[in-house]
């Protein structure tokens, strides 16, 4: 499996040797649950969860660039998901160690591993969904720019032995392809602003143009 690389973060392949790591955030029952899986009960634990569920193919470490490992990412391919039975679609699925909330470092690690997913594994789709309640990952996914397809009632939650609503957004790889046109452009209205080149208020209408051009909203 491929080592991927982003301005703040390494996604590689976790090793049974992150067990101590793994569990001091999958212990915590803010991380899990709202998943939809339960919070880890010992380090041996975590150690059988690297060697089965994190070790299926896609599945990435997101560290730091020390290496240290807090969070995990990955894209869930034709029969380790019930999003798709299609080879060129896959689900996308993260969680992040709770002291490293709110620094936009998920969604950092899912624009690479989007890349990844279209430009080297000849995705066509990327399925993301959350439960009800999970507004942390519903934010990301609106970050991203996956669009809203199907809300589904009474979700069987087996790790849990709950029922859950789920929500269930889309990246096609059209779309993907035009979130990145609109953030390339974004990015050089950044740069104009921050060297004074254009005022605030013309970057907010720019913005605005742009988004309603566009037809995205991020």
């Amino acid at each position: 499996m491929m080592i991927l690389e982003t301005k703040r973060l390494i996604l590689r392949p976790w090793d049974p040797e992150n067990a101590e790591e793994l569990y001091q955030y999958a212990k915590d029952p803010a991380v899990g649950p709202p998943a939809g899986w339960p919070p880890h009960t010992s380090v041996d634990n975590s150690r059988q969860i690297i060697k089965t569920v994190l070790s299926q193919p896609e599945v990435y470490a997101v560290c730091l660039k020390d290496g240290k490992p807090i969070g995990s990412i990955g894209l869930h391919l034709k029969g380790s998901t019930d999003m798709t039975d299609q080879d060129t679609e896959c689900e996308l699925g993260y969680w992040l160690g709770k002291p490293y909330w709110g620094q936009r470092l998920i969604p950092e690690a899912a624009r690479e591993l989007l890349r990844h997913a279209f430009m080297e594994l000849g995705m066509q789709a990327v399925w993301c969904g959350y439960y009800e309640g999970n507004e942390k990952s519903r934010r990301v996914q609106e970050k991203l720019g996956f669009e809203f397809h199907h809300k589904t009632e009474k979700v069987d939650v087996p790790l849990l032995q709950e029922v859950r609503t789920g929500y269930c957004n889309l990246m096609t790889k059209q779309r993907w392809q035009k979130v990145q046109l609109f953030l390339n452009q974004k990015e050089l209205l950044d740069i104009f602003r921050q060297k004074n080149a254009i005022s605030q208020a013309q970057y907010n209408k720019s913005l605005g143009d742009l988004r309603e051009k566009m037809g995205i909203s991020l």
